[in-house]
């Protein structure tokens, strides 16, 4: 696992083991907080491990997750002596998907047989503030890449972790991508010096508004894409021919997994785009056999007879 400093107080753990995803460590002078804990325990163990050692008194006071995904909140398990915080709606996406999901995922990874699920008790819906020793972090709810994404800024230091609504390849499969696009331009409204993604390296203050123009234009080009695909009645197929670079993303990002999202995120557009399709074409059908039945009955009724003088 690679450990950056961010700032005097602020540490990135970034996994070596799972494409480049993150955690992150705020000291503070009454305990720290960390935000994400990685998938594997290997990593978690580090990250816990160096946190402790480094806190001040009343050591890990937190865990932030930034979402339900199991590559952020595995290792939330290894803090017993932190409150989990997290938006609203990942308690309960944990319990419907995340716990089965880890249930089958110990059947073929090995270690994640200790794992378990440790639920958030702290629950955002759309903002709030904690304030910790000298510190202020304004968690923000931030969907697009999920329903339950949360950002967590440390106002002091002009740091945001984004989670995966900020990645080195915009990821949207389950998720949407015009709340994303919402979600991203909310966050160009910030004063950042550096800003931790959910994936990829850490973005300092002059990289952060291309970053985000990049990200937004390529959102905007795979969702036109897709569109006209399905428009066109062309198979879901013709959009593999469709490499990431030709939208704007080096095929280098992420480790080589750059082209991998990419396709995933132009084939859950393309199914649904169409489904949208089907239900347009169900609403106009039932529409117009609605109107042909109206038609029927005004046609069928008679004129009185007139009264007989």
């Amino acid at each position: 696992m690679l450990r950056e400093r961010v700032s005097e107080d602020i540490y990135v753990f970034t996994s070596e083991l799972y494409a480049q995803v993150t955690a992150g460590l705020v000291l503070t002078e009454e305990g720290s907080i960390v935000v994400d804990t990685l998938p594997f325990p290997q990593e978690s163990r580090q990250l816990r491990d160096f946190a402790r050692r480094i806190s001040r008194p009343n050591s890990i006071r937190y865990v932030i997750n930034t979402h339900f995904h199991a590559d952020h909140v595995y290792g939330n398990y290894l803090f017993p002596e932190a409150e989990i915080v997290a938006q609203r709606r990942t308690r309960h996406l944990l319990e419907r998907w995340g716990k089965p999901a880890l249930e089958e995922a110990k059947m073929h990874t090995p270690e994640l047989a200790e794992v378990k699920i440790r639920l958030p008790g702290l629950l955002v819906e759309n903002e709030l503030t904690i304030r910790l020793g000298e510190k202020t972090f304004i968690l923000t709810h931030y969907p697009g890449n999920s329903a339950d994404g949360l950002g967590v800024y440390v106002v002091e230091r002009k740091v945001l972790f984004a989670g995966d609504v900020m990645m080195s390849v915009p990821y949207i499969v389950n998720g949407d991508p015009r709340q994303l696009i919402h979600s991203l331009q909310k966050i160009r409204t910030l004063q950042l010096d550096a800003l931790v993604q959910g994936h990829g390296p850490v973005l300092l203050k002059g990289e952060i508004p291309d970053k985000i123009a990049l990200s937004i234009t390529y959102l905007r080009t795979i969702e036109r894409l897709a569109e006209q695909t399905v428009a066109r009645n062309r198979p879901r197929s013709a959009l593999r021919q469709i490499g990431i670079e030709a939208c704007g993303i080096p095929n280098i990002t992420l480790g080589g997994l750059a082209q991998s999202l990419h396709e995933a995120n132009l084939m859950w557009l393309y199914d649904k785009k169409l489904q949208e399709r089907k239900e347009r074409e169900r609403a106009r059908a039932n529409e117009r056999a609605e109107n042909v039945d109206t038609g029927a009955v005004s046609r069928g009724k008679e004129e009185p007879a007139p009264m007989a003088t």
